[in-house]
């Protein structure tokens, strides 16, 4: 009485696919772009008439660069991000970002119209609390 355990070979092909994974990741992805949109255009929805640039290569920053963005619109008006301050609050929002172990670098949006002095006053400030990284905005030509 010898039995023989054969196991029988499976002869067709498996048609079904397992999309599980692919779902999870599209929808990863779809929440890490729903959260950084809004971010991104935050600061862009202040209307500010940007000065030209030159047509020269640009460099591109580190991809873990954290920007801070301050904006004077063509009335006069302060921004840190969307946010509508006075220069003394923006001061203070940027004594925090000093104490911050990785200094942000500070975007200044200007409108074209403005007075100069406008612009040296929030430089002042953001030397006043040691942050040296700082960039302009312009619009490409």
């Amino acid at each position: 009485m010898a039995r023989t355990f054969k196991r029988q070979r499976q002869t067709h092909p498996i048609s079904e696919l397992n999309v599980t994974n692919l779902i999870d990741v599209a929808f990863t992805l779809l929440i890490i772009f729903m959260i950084a949109t809004p971010l991104i255009q935050q600061e862009q929805t202040i209307p500010v008439n940007l000065p030209g640039e030159s047509k020269r290569e640009q460099q591109k920053p580190p991809s873990d660069t954290t920007f801070v963005a301050i904006s004077i619109d063509r009335s006069g008006n302060y921004y840190y991000g969307s946010e509508r301050m006075s220069l003394p609050e923006i001061s203070r929002q940027l004594m925090a970002e000093a104490a911050k172990s990785k200094q942000p670098v500070i975007r200044i949006r200007a409108d074209l119209t403005l007075q100069w002095q406008q612009v040296v006053r929030v430089m002042d400030e953001v030397k006043r609390h040691n942050l040296t990284k700082i960039t302009f905005d312009t619009e490409a030509n």
